[in-house]
């Protein structure tokens, strides 16, 4: 996927859920994956013509992984010109080493968000994006189906009263396929993730599973999205803002 192609499909999320007013100051949250590497391009080129101005804030909370460096984040802001905040955490040693958690990921979770808004909203952000993509979105229906039996996802838009913060996600309706492909086009500097848990979840159960139901049914996924999209869920009514 060229840049250009990347552009074009944030801008539809952003315009048809309203994600972007005029003023805004958007937190992105940086793991140093490839889905928020490309949230990051996609939002940094997306402002230099999108008709409300936004300024943007990288930011990257730091879990404490031994051998795990984030200067390639740093250069890469550095070279788009994004001021970029590092958060320092013990994360790991906390669910990990202190707590032993049998299943880390809700908890890591719930620190890491706690972690990034604080940071966003002393930087003075009223909003925070999420490189959350489609396969994201038709995954996350697929885990409340089977495993809490009820037809949801994940929001567009989420307003968060408590902490006067606003969750854009505008990747949604790309594929992680372009994703991939993006960062290998432009090189992306994914920083590799080392937690203990990664690709032994129930997240990455369904993922697995997705692909064989779209091998088998090709076109499924795309299927599956569109339901979403006409399946009367909170948050997924066009024209959606806060």
């Amino acid at each position: 996927m060229k840049l250009q192609q990347l552009l074009s499909v944030t801008r539809k999320a952003v315009d048809e859920f309203q994600m972007i007013q005029e003023g805004d100051k958007i937190a992105v949250g940086v793991s140093g994956g490839k889905d928020s590497l490309t949230l990051l391009y996609a939002l940094h080129g997306l402002k230099r013509f999108y008709p409300q101005s936004f300024t943007i804030e990288a930011i990257t909370v730091d879990l404490g992984f031994e051998g795990v460096s984030m200067e390639p984040i740093q250069k890469l802001c550095d070279e788009l010109g994004i001021h970029y905040t590092p958060i320092p955490t013990e994360i790991y040693k906390i669910i990990f080493e202190d707590r032993k958690e049998s299943n880390p990921c809700s908890l890591c979770s719930k620190m890491r968000k706690g972690a990034l808004n604080e940071v966003a909203k002393e930087l003075g952000c009223n909003k925070v994006a999420y490189g959350h993509h489609k396969d994201d979105v038709v995954e996350t229906m697929l885990m409340s189906l089977i495993y809490e039996g009820r037809f949801h996802t994940f929001s567009p838009v989420t307003y968060w009263d408590r902490m006067g913060l606003t969750l854009i996600r505008p990747l949604l309706f790309m594929e992680e396929k372009d994703v991939i492909g993006f960062q290998n086009k432009y090189d992306l500097p994914v920083v590799k993730n080392k937690c203990p848990a990664d690709g032994n979840t129930k997240r990455e159960y369904i993922k697995n599973l997705l692909h064989q139901l779209n091998q088998d049914n090709p076109g499924v996924k795309e299927r599956m999205f569109t339901a979403i999209l006409n399946g009367n869920i909170k948050g997924w009514d066009r024209g959606f803002s806060k």
